[in-house]
């Protein structure tokens, strides 16, 4: 991994702001700051390195967390004035424990739309380690796999139904049923959909 340092702009600080975007997902995780020791640090080592202004020193990510980013690109933009790192997380990115920091907004609308898949997998995985009754996930994983697994089936065939009927709105809707108990039986399995993403993108190389 190559990054041309002399195209960069630094401000009169030192520093270029760097976002960090998952690789995988697309999810936007989070801005920091670089000077050019921790852009050379990120690109020897391959994982995130940033600058703290408060503390005035590095600060290699994860470090502490455990949620290290391992760097797979670096790109720049047209002014040069800023980076997009894209990553492979081990981790949340944010110290709340969210995925990303940017997972509030103004009015409370709903987070976009590329990145519900992952809120549904958070909320599934909170209602495997922590039940909360009455909770028809919960219901599923007291049923076990081959309750999950019939439901997965049941939605299948629900997905092609609708299919066969060409039914828009079916199709939308007996989707999204399967894609919420697939993300179940995933949760079951201990698998998540980061690797799943990881295995479409081996065969898009291919």
């Amino acid at each position: 991994m190559k990054v041309a340092i002399d195209d960069l702009q630094f401000n009169e600080a030192g520093l270029i702001p760097a976002i960090v975007q998952d690789e995988t997902t697309g999810t936007v995780l989070m801005m920091a700051w670089m000077n050019e020791e921790a852009l050379e640090k990120t690109v020897e080592t391959e994982e995130a390195w940033f600058y703290s202004r408060s503390r005035k020193e590095l600060w290699h990510k994860g470090a502490t967390s455990g949620n290290i980013q391992a760097v797979t690109s670096v790109l720049y933009d047209c002014d040069g004035d800023t980076l997009l790192l894209l990553v492979n997380p081990a981790g949340p990115a944010c110290h709340t424990g969210a995925e990303s920091c940017f997972y509030r907004t103004f009015d409370g609308s709903p987070l976009p739309k590329a990145t519900m898949l992952n809120v549904l997998e958070s909320l599934v995985k909170e209602r495997k380690t922590n039940p909360v009754e009455g909770s028809y996930t919960n219901y599923l994983f007291d049923k076990g796999i081959d309750k999950i697994l019939k439901k997965v089936g049941e939605e299948n065939a629900e997905v092609i139904i609708a299919s066969k009927n060409e039914d828009r709105g079916e199709i939308v809707y007996e989707t999204a049923d399967l894609l919420y108990h697939l993300t179940v039986l995933l949760a079951e399995r201990d698998i998540s959909w980061e690797e799943i993403m990881l295995e479409l993108k081996k065969r898009h190389k291919k």
